[in-house]
C-alpha cells in the first residue's frame, strides 16, 4: 500500500476541521490562535501534496507558496501573541467573553 493524494487530503482536512473547531468553539485566546495556526498547517499539507502529485512544468510552485503562507503565519502569530499579552495586561484575563475593550 502507498501513500497516495487523497491520503494527504484526508488528513489535510482532518486537521482543518480539528483546527476549525478550536478558532469557534474555544474562549481563551491562546487556544483560538492555535486553532488558526493548525488551519494554516493544514492548508500548506494540502498545497504540498498537490504540488507533489500534480504533473505541473513547475513543481516547485507549491513549495514557494507554501514558504509564503509560513511567513504570513509566523507574522500573525507574533502579532497576535503580543497583543494578547497587551490585553493581558490591561484585562488580566485572555477569555474572550470577558474583554471588552470599550470600556475601561
Amino acid at each position: 500500500m502507498s501513500v497516495e493524494l487523497s491520503h494527504y487530503l484526508m488528513v489535510g482536512a482532518i486537521l482543518f476541521s480539528i483546527g476549525l473547531y478550536m478558532a469557534l468553539a474555544k474562549r481563551n485566546a491562546v487556544a483560538i490562535l492555535m486553532g488558526i495556526e493548525l488551519m494554516f498547517n493544514a492548508v500548506n499539507l494540502t498545497l504540498i501534496a498537490f504540488s507533489r502529485f500534480a504533473e505541473s512544468p513547475e513543481p516547485i510552485a507549491g513549495h514557494v507558496f507554501v514558504v509564503f503562507v509560513i511567513t504570513v503565519a509566523a507574522a500573525e502569530a507574533a502579532l497576535a501573541l503580543a497583543l494578547a499579552v497587551l490585553v493581558y495586561r490591561n484585562r488580566e484575563t485572555i477569555d474572550i467573553d470577558k474583554i471588552n475593550l470599550m470600556r475601561w
